[in-house]
């Protein structure tokens, strides 16, 4: 209870500057949530399932490679499985047929990028607003101190005091939000890139599977 007591004591003495800063935050924790279950599904066993894609689809069962990718949550099975659908569709492979091909896993990648990168900017944002608020704060701190002293007549500190707190208590507030923010957005950027790698090898692995099909058939695209 003292704790509770203390933190509404802090957002009182804030000022009204809070309550901007409190929706940040709590904006931002809903983002973070999110992007973490997000890319946790995103990321879950996508290297298992492109060694066992690459294995069935060498080993020329690709209506198991396609069930696998199929079963399979996140980007990564996404591209697999738009690829392989499509080349599962004809029984050779044309020039035209390649390019239908390739065509489905650029469309699908650029989807599933879109997804992935949903909501980072809404965290860049927050990371370089919270901290302008708090600042916007300590202007606004500031300024009921010296409009203190100016009816006073004289300096008190105990006039000036709210002031300084309203300024110190908002400038924290908004630097601890931005910190661990911004941290999550450069985490969630990491992370994204990996899964870009992912998708990068999930396409070449379509990519290589189409020349194998045309090695056996006997059939060569000019390049």
């Amino acid at each position: 209870m003292s704790n509770q007591y203390r933190l509404m004591t802090l957002f009182n003495d804030g000022g009204f500057m809070m309550y901007p800063l409190i929706l940040c935050s709590l904006i931002a924790l809903g983002v973070i949530i999110a992007k973490v279950w997000t890319l946790n599904i995103a990321h879950r066993d996508s290297r298992k399932l492109l060694n066992d894609i690459a294995d069935l689809s060498a080993g020329g069962r690709l209506s198991e490679a396609i069930e696998t990718a199929a079963n399979t949550r996140g980007p990564v099975a996404a591209i697999l499985l738009a690829g392989l659908r499509r080349v599962q569709e004809r029984e050779t492979v044309s020039r035209r047929s390649s390019k239908d091909v390739t065509k489905a896993i650029s469309t699908t990648g650029i989807i599933e990028l879109d997804f992935l990168e949903r909501g980072l900017t809404v965290l860049a944002t927050i990371a370089n607003v919270a901290p302008m608020l708090g600042f916007l704060g300590t202007v606004i701190g500031m300024i009921l101190a010296f409009q203190a002293i100016e009816i006073a007549g004289q300096v008190d500190p105990q006039l000036v005091a709210s002031g300084i707190k309203v300024a110190l208590i908002t400038t924290a507030a908004g630097l601890t939000i931005a910190i661990p923010v911004n941290v999550a957005y450069n985490y969630f950027i990491t992370q994204i890139d990996r899964l870009i790698r992912d998708m990068e090898e999930g396409s070449q692995s379509v990519i290589g599977l189409i020349w194998s099909i045309e090695d056996r058939s006997g059939y060569r695209e000019a390049s």
